[in-house]
């Protein structure tokens, strides 16, 4: 997993500005530790950061091959998982391969097929080609969306990177976020494309972005299409089972140790009982980490979002599957450093004010990465199987909007949205911009001959889920593993999988009268009966309310520098009133709004963006 980076410039002279190259690179040195690598040529330079995973001496990037027509050049982050069977059909047709890197198996599959390449991936990807045969990029993005990609068009070609920051460190690029961005950035929704950034957008999951003289053009080699499912239950809950155990010994392979992230839930559970018995088989041992804070041992309260803890459904699947299980326990000082922070805002580029809880996963990465480079993750199963609750409430069903923002009046006079200037939230009229978005998406969902209203509302849910919630959370993972230097892996992503799920009718994903009946039909017999009929967990989140008063006092602070640019955005009325309420008091609601005001006061002193509301 790695770091990319690259400019193209048909009107400049690129090997004169390899520093510039590099600077772009520089900022995703945690993506990648272990090389650094730039590669130029008159109108092309090409920069990447690796973390070694396959072939730690011969995949290093950027990959160039010469053709009698013209240099190929390649630089890429993501794996390949089928890069063993990729390079056996290469060599059939007449490859000849230096490395065992699933790096150059990717150059010369481009090599043979041209733009066609992504359609032979079987992996989370994303990397650039510049074909010096006829003088075009070519970036491409994995079919989830599982590894980010960024581009910003200039006015003689283009700049790309794995994240922003790569290219908001390159002259050309304004720091300018306006109302689209804005939106964007307020709403818990992933508008394909949308990089908040103003001019910058993103390669769209399962979609090319090519650039020549001419300017660039999308085309899109994958999306989720509708289609009859003809298989009953029995042969879906096996075709399951098949699918997803072939997704997860394909992503165990991996030059570097690995291990698995268990929480104790359904999905996790399900990856690590998949991963230990194929490691098992090869004679060795899985590694599993679990998450906690230190104040729940004896304060847990159980709240909507959270019915019991996970360390005891963890340890019950550790000691089953025999894994060389680790506990991270996390305290509210570590959570409260202002530092970890500033980490955060960082690795996401954006104020994304999810506080405690992505700084829990940046400190449990820090923590595997420490024995571990590779960890599969349970990610993406809720959004695959229909395990999240606002998936089985009658109002989310029929309402004609984003099923997970039904709900979000309920924190009264402390949502989150408070800490929002009001004329910010009057020009960007949230409301208005939410329900376009979702006629938007709402277009874009196939029907099936036959298909009852009903079945067709949970299509369309878990559609929306599958092309906009989880790439919300499939980027959060990325940007606090990569800060980590670690290579997180999600079998629930394999394309595969996720079309044959899809197509599954809600009747069948629902057929024991639970959430996620196919997974745990498919893995029971490999779980403790513990997990197999514990209810749904959220990720876990601190109760402490010490960590509640560190976060009034870091407020109170900011209060007192009037003249922040945060305040551009933050509402210092609502903020003086919450920082009224007891820390064992404090809502949820107003508790997200303090770590949203924290989250930007850091972006505004890293980023100095410019705010354009008209």
């Amino acid at each position: 997993m790695c770091g990319i980076a690259g400019w193209l410039s048909y009107g400049r002279d690129l090997e004169r500005e390899r520093p510039t190259v590099e600077a772009m690179t520089a900022t995703m040195a945690l993506r990648g530790p272990d090389a650094f690598g730039v590669w130029t040529d008159r109108h092309i330079a090409l920069g990447h950061r690796r973390l070694s995973i396959i072939d730690l001496e011969g995949g290093k990037q950027p990959m160039v091959e010469e053709t009698p027509a013209g240099t190929v050049a390649l630089t890429y982050s993501g794996e390949a998982y089928n890069f063993t069977e990729l390079r056996d059909e290469l060599v059939r047709r007449g490859h000849r391969f230096r490395t065992t890197s699933d790096t150059e198996v990717v150059l010369h599959a481009y090599l043979e097929w041209g733009e066609r390449v992504a359609e032979h991936l079987n992996g989370m990807y994303a990397f650039a080609v510049w074909d010096g045969r006829t003088e075009k990029l070519v970036l491409v993005r994995d079919r989830l969306g599982i590894k980010p990609l960024y581009f910003y068009p200039t006015a003689d070609g283009v700049l790309f990177g794995s994240e922003p920051k790569a290219i908001l460190a390159n002259p050309l690029a304004e720091r300018v976020v306006d109302v689209a961005g804005l939106r964007e950035l307020l709403t818990f929704t992933k508008d394909p494309g949308q990089a908040v950034w103003a001019g910058m957008s993103e390669v769209k999951p399962g979609t090319i972005v090519t650039v020549d003289r001419n300017g660039h053009r999308e085309h899109t080699y994958w999306r989720l299409e509708a289609n009859r499912h003809t298989d009953d239950t029995d042969k879906t809950v096996a075709r399951v089972g098949e699918l997803l155990e072939d997704a997860v010994a394909r992503q165990l392979v991996a030059d570097v140790p690995r291990c698995v992230l268990l929480s104790g839930g359904l999905d996790s559970s399900s990856i690590t009982a998949l991963a230990a018995g194929h490691l098992s088989a090869q004679g060795e041992r899985l590694r599993s980490f679990a998450v906690d804070f230190t104040s729940h041992d004896e304060s847990f309260t159980p709240d909507q979002l959270r019915v019991a803890r996970d360390t005891p459904f963890a340890h019950d699947v550790a000691g089953h599957v025999d894994s060389d299980h680790t506990d991270i326990l996390i305290d509210h000082r570590q959570l409260a450093d202002p530092e970890l922070r500033r980490a955060v805002v960082a690795a996401r580029d954006l104020p994304a004010g999810m506080g405690d809880i992505d700084m829990s996963l940046l400190l449990l990465f820090r923590a595997v990465r420490e024995r571990s480079t590779v960890a599969l993750s349970g990610e993406s199963a809720d959004e695959l199987f229909g395990g999240y609750r606002w998936f089985h409430d009658p109002a989310a069903q029929q309402a004609d909007f984003f099923p997970w923002l039904i709900n979000l009046g309920e924190n009264g006079d402390y949502s989150p949205l408070g800490v929002v200037r009001p004329e910010v939230l009057g020009a960007l009229d949230l409301g208005g911009h939410l329900h376009e978005s979702f006629a938007r998406v709402t277009a874009e969902v196939g029907t099936v001959e036959g298909e009852s209203d009903f079945e067709y509302r949970m299509r369309r849910s878990s559609y929306v889920h599958l092309t906009r919630f989880v790439r919300t959370m499939l980027d959060r993972k990325d940007r606090m593993s990569m800060a980590a230097g670690l290579e997180v892996r999600v079998p629930f992503c394999d394309h595969r999988l996720v079309e044959y799920v899809y197509n599954t009718p809600w009747s069948m994903k629902t057929f024991d009268g639970r959430e996620k009946s196919l997974l745990r039909a498919a893995t029971r017999d490999r779980l403790p009966r513990s997990v197999v009929e514990r209810a749904k967990n959220f990720y876990p989140s601190t109760q402490d309310p010490d960590y509640v008063a560190a976060l009034q006092k870091q407020a109170r602070d900011l209060l007192a520098d009037s003249d922040h640019p945060a305040f551009q955005l933050v509402n210092e009325g609502w903020l003086r009133q919450v920082l009224a309420i007891d820390a064992t008091e404090m809502p949820l609601g107003a508790r997200n709004g303090i770590e949203r005001a924290l989250d930007v006061a850091v972006w505004f002193d890293l980023y100095n963006p410019e705010l354009r509301l008209a």
